[in-house]
């Protein structure tokens, strides 16, 4: 079996990203993906956290529960899509948003594009995540 090789792609005559993100990353020798759908900030009792940050929170549980489940971790993951509800509070949810991507991810930078949009499947989620993870 051929080993597997992650690796950020810096394009020399490109602006660098504008947050702690990639702009690609490249998977040699991979033997195994987990693509997850949009993960949502449910906890398992069922409720959903009020605020944007206490969602985030959640979302991040989920997903390490899923990569877990997976035998996968967070340093495993190779893109994440985040989803955004674009409330009057948008301003203030994004950074909340990002900062508790860069305190779960820490010096693991991977391919990151974050995108709002109108609503959600559920008028109580003000977000949800999308990840690959590759080993």
């Amino acid at each position: 079996m051929s080993s597997m090789g992650i690796s950020e792609i810096r394009p020399e005559h490109m602006a660098p990203p504008a947050a702690k993100y990639a702009h690609a990353m490249k998977v040699d020798g991979a033997g195994q993906f987990i693509f997850t759908s949009g993960v949502v900030p449910t906890m398992p009792d069922g409720t959903v956290p009020p605020s944007i940050e206490g969602q985030a929170r959640v979302v991040w549980a989920n997903l390490i529960e899923i990569l877990r489940a997976g035998n996968m971790a967070v340093t495993d993951i190779v893109s994440i899509t985040t989803y955004v509800v674009a409330t009057e509070s948008l301003r203030d949810h994004l950074p909340l948003v990002m900062a508790v991507r860069d305190e779960v991810m820490g010096d693991h930078r991977v391919a990151s594009t974050l995108v709002t949009v109108p609503a959600l499947a559920r008028a109580e989620w003000l977000m949800e995540i999308s990840l690959v993870a590759a080993r």
